[in-house]
């Protein structure tokens, strides 16, 4: 039984990866119903939610049927992230997640996310603070190092377990790899294989398939594996990798029935949460995802993408229903 704190997560836990403009609660709520373990808020930049920033505040909303769940911030000033932790407790997640992973410019240059890479003692300085700021359980989530030259995973995690931290979810590549190449899992085995890591290791990169979980799995050696861009699109990728993890069973793709219906839930929690206007706007992005593979179904989502009007998208999708209803996905 995998644990971090008193949440017990159970033999080899599917985490849902934090991703901008992806990871909200629509999208959270779909890859709960199909399996996922554990999942994580988008990442929450720690001066917006001191400066009370409508966006910032907006992605502490959670909901009992995510649990357990972790609320994940940013930010490079020790204050701040003591402040927003308390702001994030209250919220009342399972745990606190620090995003030191994201690679993107506008977080890197604020020495914040995947930029505090390029200085572990302060990495180490502000996840104490964190954790001392806060009774609930604080986890990490961070790529191997800055570049090829200072791949320090191993050391980071001994010292971030020494302050506190509960569990560790190391995406294989470097910062200045961005999403290029392949993840090196290999370097995730090594912490794994460190006789001083008590905590859980979860392991993060290119699992696109539940072929390659198990294999990474028996290779590698991770607590769990979390899964991000595979499951944009596909959220009952948990439940494939969990049958053919435990029970050596392939479950297909899911019919079009089955994917329609996906898709007017998410809809549906997208609206209830942002309002008509964004929540169908915001849906946009996972049109394609959703119908992909699907022969000739650009005019289709052509339409999904450029009507405001709800009924008009529910007469669209039923349309897509009535015309593939028995045609197999073609990926």
């Amino acid at each position: 039984m995998i644990k971090i704190g008193n949440i017990e997560l159970g033999e080899f836990p599917l985490l849902l990866a934090p991703m901008e403009d992806v990871s909200d609660p629509p999208f959270r709520a779909v890859c709960k119903q199909y399996g996922a373990d554990l999942m994580y808020t988008e990442f929450i930049s720690s001066e917006g939610l001191i400066r009370n920033a409508h966006k910032s505040i907006q992605k502490l909303d959670i909901y009992d049927y995510e649990r357990p769940i972790g609320i994940q911030i940013f930010g490079g000033e020790e204050d701040a992230m003591v402040e927003s932790t308390r702001i994030v407790e209250a919220a009342n997640p399972n745990l606190i997640d620090i995003n030191y992973g994201c690679p993107v410019n506008k977080v890197v240059c604020k020495m914040a996310g995947a930029g505090i890479l390029q200085d572990i003692p302060k990495m180490v300085r502000l996840t104490e603070q964190v954790v001392k700021a806060t009774s609930l359980p604080v986890t990490v989530k961070t790529r191997l190092g800055w570049d090829d030259n200072t791949i320090n995973i191993v050391e980071v995690a001994e010292r971030l377990q020494d302050i506190g931290i509960q569990a560790l979810s190391i995406h294989g590549r470097t910062r200045k790899q961005m999403y290029k190449g392949e993840a090196r899992w290999e370097m995730i085995a090594k912490v794994k294989e460190n006789p001083r890591i008590k905590i859980p290791i979860f392991g993060n990169g290119d699992i696109t398939s539940p072929e390659k979980a198990l294999e990474y799995k028996n290779k590698y050696g991770v607590d769990g594996i979390m899964i991000g861009r595979a499951a944009i699109g596909a959220p009952w990728i948990f439940n494939q990798v969990k049958a053919y993890l435990f029970r050596g069973e392939h479950i297909p793709d899911p019919p079009i029935e089955e994917k329609i219906e996906v898709i007017k839930i998410h809809l549906n929690k997208s609206i209830e949460w942002k309002g008509n206007a964004l929540g169908v706007l915001e849906m946009r992005q996972h049109y394609s995802n959703y119908l992909r593979g699907l022969p000739n179904i650009k005019p289709f989502r052509n339409q999904l993408v450029t009507t405001n009007q709800i009924e008009e998208i529910y007469a669209i999708l039923d349309e897509v229903l009535n015309t593939y209803s028995g045609i197999e996905t073609t990926l």
